[in-house]
């Protein structure tokens, strides 16, 4: 396999491997008590620390391929946050919730707003 291909291999599966990652976590079923607000805190920082990710990703994946990579990003991981949701309406103790896709979409913009303001940085020169 030439080097070019393991590239875009690695570029492909990146992303989707993400993905899977969030697809498992949100199938494990909640069982327990209620959790602490601090708990739910730091559920809800990953619901946007793994959006932000799967954005950048899949941007990079879709870097060599597409005009838009960033846009196309955006709207895949958007998507992905709602069938994730709606995927948790069929988990024991989950339910979906349009505020957790809210959330995700936050990691979504902070993605987007980081990635724009690296592609606009003038590069670093040596001195």
């Amino acid at each position: 396999m030439r080097v070019a291909d393991r590239s875009t291999v690695l570029r492909v599966l990146a992303p989707l491997a993400m993905m899977g990652a969030i697809f498992y976590f949100s199938a494990q079923p909640f069982e327990g008590p209620e959790l602490a607000w601090w708990e739910v805190g730091l559920r809800k920082l990953g619901h946007v620390a793994g959006y932000a990710v799967l954005t950048a990703l899949w941007a990079w994946a879709l870097a060599p391929f597409a005009e838009r990579p960033l846009a196309i990003a955006a709207a895949i991981s958007f998507i992905y946050a709602g069938s994730d949701e709606y995927h948790q309406t069929f988990v024991d103790g989950r339910s979906g919730s349009a505020v957790d896709v809210a959330i995700d979409s936050v990691g979504i913009a902070l993605a987007v707003f980081a990635l724009n303001r690296l592609r606009r940085a003038p590069a670093l020169t040596e001195t």
